[in-house]
């Protein structure tokens, strides 16, 4: 077994500060984004993650300039459908879901033959759900049964649709956004609650955009043919990757944390308000409005006991990405947690529920799990004196990291296997482990 790290010790009490890199989806969608201005759109703190350089990375093969610098990224877009290259250009995706198929909506207006590919992982996920929607514009798709690699020849003549989005994914509703943008006539979306950074970025460029909102859905409305300016953009911190110290600094003892700079994104804080029922210590600080994001420092501490919680459905879309760590902190609940309509956190990099329950299981934390909902029954008194060892989970950057958290929070000698995949999310965050005080071994 290589490619792994060795924790036997509990973290000790800290009281730090913390800036953590920009948000993915952000960067992601600003690289987007900026590819169809005509002319520099300039980026600070973008995240230097696997993820975000393959989206760069593809935009060059379709014919974009970038320069990443250390601390800012330029892109000179050709302006809208201004994609040149060969036909038949292979695109590599690699885990990311959010540039496999956000990509392919800008696709959709190109004659020319693009071949999406990506990882053992990626490559696993259904992308069904975002062919469906696009052949409706005009786009012809070759899949491997419903999945990578997949095929895409665009159309001159696009056609504008009316898209029922039911699950609750921003990907899919976002590459639809985009397909409507180049297209004539006015594209109507019906979309379950979900990220909306698609959304302010549209409404801060003044796309031409309509939304109307009840309790459960979006009315999204699109009308083509805008041409977009370029724009600049600093990157707030990721919640999803702050979302790991946050949960780190609830199950240590005698730990304060500050984090700035945060997007805290209505669509995004779930795991706020999840742990804030259970009893967490979470304090917003120098809230303020940037670009239409919500931004804010957050102030945690280690203080009281855990609630075990019935978590709230209404929650779910707003915390897909953090589950995993708030199995850990029901873990420590003072009961029996139940958190139910899971079944979208399945169609992750692995199967994420069954990985929540496996984590929790090694650690001596019963749970029942079905295809869609967990109940853990949470263990106040905790501590782990055994040997543990996480592997074989198809590299998943999330259960990775959750893992290194477990360890540092409960005890016992763990081994992790696919320290690497950290590279897809956020690269720096052994190092910022390291500098609140974690002790770790590192073996290649």
């Amino acid at each position: 077994m290589k490619n792994y790290i060795k924790i036997s010790k509990p973290i000790k009490p800290f009281n730090k500060s913390l800036a953590i890199e920009g948000d993915k989806s952000l960067s992601i969608r600003w690289a987007l984004l900026a590819s169809q201005a005509k002319g520099k759109s300039t980026c600070v703190n973008i995240l230097k993650s696997e993820d975000v350089i393959n989206t760069l990375k593809c935009l060059k093969k379709l014919g974009i300039r970038y320069r990443l610098s250390k601390n800012s990224c330029d892109i000179i877009g050709n302006g809208m459908n201004g994609f040149k290259y060969k036909n038949g250009i292979i695109l590599d995706a690699g885990n990311s879901g959010t540039l496999g198929r956000l990509i392919l909506g800008l696709l959709v207006h190109s004659k020319k033959k693009v071949l999406i590919k990506g990882d053992q992982s990626l490559s696993q996920r259904d992308f069904r759900r975002i062919t469906s929607p696009l052949e409706k514009f005009g786009a012809k798709f070759k899949t491997n049964s419903g999945k990578l690699p997949i095929s895409i020849s665009g159309t001159k003549f696009p056609k504008p649709i009316r898209y029922n989005e039911l699950k609750g994914s921003a990907q899919c509703k976002s590459s639809v956004m985009l397909a409507a943008l180049n297209t004539k006539g006015t594209t109507i979306i019906k979309a379950k609650k979900s990220r909306n950074h698609s959304e302010i970025l549209f409404k801060y460029l003044k796309l031409l955009i309509n939304i109307k909102k009840n309790k459960s859905f979006d009315y999204i409305k699109i009308t083509g043919g805008k041409n977009i300016s370029p724009f600049n953009y600093k990157i707030p911190s990721d919640i999803s990757s702050c979302a790991f110290f946050i949960v780190l600094t609830i199950l240590s003892k005698n730990s304060k944390l500050k984090l700035k700079n945060v997007n805290i994104n209505h669509t995004r804080t779930g795991v706020l308000q999840i742990l804030r029922l259970m009893g967490a210590s979470i304090k917003v600080k120098n809230k303020k409005i940037y670009r239409g994001e919500s931004v804010a420092d957050l102030i945690i501490k280690s203080e009281g006991s855990i609630k075990p919680i019935n978590s709230p459905i209404k929650l779910n879309s707003s915390a897909i990405d953090e589950f995993l760590l708030i199995f850990l902190v029901a873990a420590k609940a003072n009961g029996i947690s139940n958190f139910k309509n899971l079944s979208e956190l399945n169609q992750k990099e692995s199967p994420r529920l069954l990985w929540g329950s496996k984590i929790l299981n090694k650690m001596g934390i019963k749970t029942i799990v079905t295809a869609s909902s967990i109940k853990i029954y949470g263990n106040p008194n905790i501590k782990i004196k055994k040997d543990i060892i996480i592997k074989k989970f198809m590299k998943d950057h999330r259960v990775f990291m959750t893992s290194v958290i477990a360890a540092l929070c409960f005890g016992g000698n763990w081994k992790i296997s696919d320290k690497d995949s950290i590279k897809t999310s956020f690269p720096s965050f052994m190092s910022k482990i390291k500098s609140l005080g974690a002790n770790f071994s590192s073996m290649t």
